[in-house]
């Protein structure tokens, strides 16, 4: 029996992480569930699972709890608490956001296993995540369906052997619209996701292809590939969820439906796998598959985020602010679709680049740059 902490326990991961723990109640209990400020559905995630902690990480605790065996608590320092908490033997970090860094970092250096789903660990504090892991003995195992399918390829494989990574991408729902119209892109029409289910600002990212930077720059760190090695291809289907082309010239794919139950199983059983309740994979119900290259026109976030990771130090950090900040003003209306990439590349166009050595380094980029895009979008006229 394996003690489960679920970080952002209401959202969409989270979602696929309690279905994973239903169908294997013999073999991990939710110790611990946070959630943002969604106190009502955290209520009823810890009827269900008792765990021993809940924690509202930006909200007070409600003041009508019925009693029970769950310890109630607020903030930032309870968070870190969930992620170290000392019945966790693995850390299921969903939040979304630069916020998820430090409880990545908090688990690893107190030995847990970190099932990883927050893009933002890796993107902003790489390095300060190796090492972490490296100190203290933790582990990590990819969530993002692109990370697990390369992880599941690179069974028995050595890194050395690997010629390059293929990162896949359904390419959102923009990816056939003519240019002219990407302008009138309104946050309606860009959270119309056509084969996935996920969160507003995951979803956004995957309409601009923010996220496939993201990911480039997360497998990097992940599977110690270099970026020359490591791309990406949009694959409308999304059955295909990414490559591995080895030295000899094999390619190995892992595929099946949409999913992010069996990813989140993988990372919790890794290298063990489990039988699981899925819909299974129907060669013929699945259709053709079919591949297209990148339009870096249509997607500027993602070349300018694959430019960021290239340039290491805090200029991830710099494009992850600067993203989160531009989509959460796409989001309220106050910024047009192509104006988040225009936000990302005024900053770091500005942002005068260094090495990421402490979390203080993370966090002096990452305020700078929600300050400078901040500035840059009320430059700009309205929707």
């Amino acid at each position: 029996m394996k003690g489960v902490a679920i970080l952002g326990a209401t959202g969409s991961i989270g979602a696929s992480a309690r279905a994973v723990l239903r169908q294997h109640p013999d073999r991990f209990r939710a110790v611990a569930l946070t959630a943002h400020r969604n106190a009502g559905a955290l209520r009823e995630l810890v009827a269900e699972l008792r765990p021993s902690l809940a924690v509202i990480a930006d909200a007070p605790v409600p003041g009508d709890l019925p009693p029970g065996p769950t310890e109630w608590r607020s903030g930032r320092q309870a968070l870190l608490d969930a992620a170290t908490h000392p019945h966790a033997d693995i850390v299921i970090n969903a939040l979304v956001g630069a916020a998820g860094l430090e409880p990545t970092l908090a688990a690893l250096r107190a030995g847990k296993r970190v099932a990883l789903a927050n893009k933002e660990s890796l993107v902003c504090g790489g390095p300060l995540v190796l090492e972490a892991a490296r100190r203290g003995g933790g582990a990590l195992t990819p969530v993002d369906s692109e990370h697990s399918a390369i992880l599941q390829c690179l069974s028995g494989t050595r890194v050395e052997d690997v010629r390059r990574l293929v990162l896949t991408a359904s390419g959102g729902p923009f990816r056939e619209w003519p240019l002219a119209r990407i302008g009138a892109v309104t946050p309606a029409d860009a959270l119309r996701h056509p084969t996935w289910n996920m969160g507003a600002k995951v979803t956004i990212d995957s309409a601009t292809l923010a996220n496939k930077a993201l990911e480039v720059i997360e497998a990097h760190f992940l599977f110690g590939v270099g970026y020359d090695r490591i791309e990406a291809v949009v694959h409308p289907q999304s059955i295909i969820h990414s490559m591995v082309e080895t030295v000899d010239g094999s390619v190995l794919a892992q595929m099946g439906f949409p999913t992010m139950e069996i990813p989140v199983l993988y990372a919790l059983t890794y290298p063990e796998r489990l039988p699981y309740d899925a819909r299974r994979y129907d060669p013929v119900a699945g259709g053709p598959l079919t591949f297209e290259a990148v339009d870096t026109a249509r997607f500027p976030a993602f070349a300018l985020g694959v430019q960021a990771g290239r340039a290491g130090g805090t200029a991830p950090a710099v494009f992850n602010a600067a993203n989160e900040v531009a989509v959460a003003e796409f989001l309220a209306g106050r910024c047009t679709f192509p104006g988040i990439a225009e936000a990302i590349s005024d900053a770091l166009d500005r942002w005068p680049n260094g090495p990421v050595d402490t979390l203080d380094d993370v966090l002096a980029a990452d305020g700078w740059a929600r300050r400078a895009t901040n500035d840059f979008l009320n430059q700009l006229a309205p929707c």
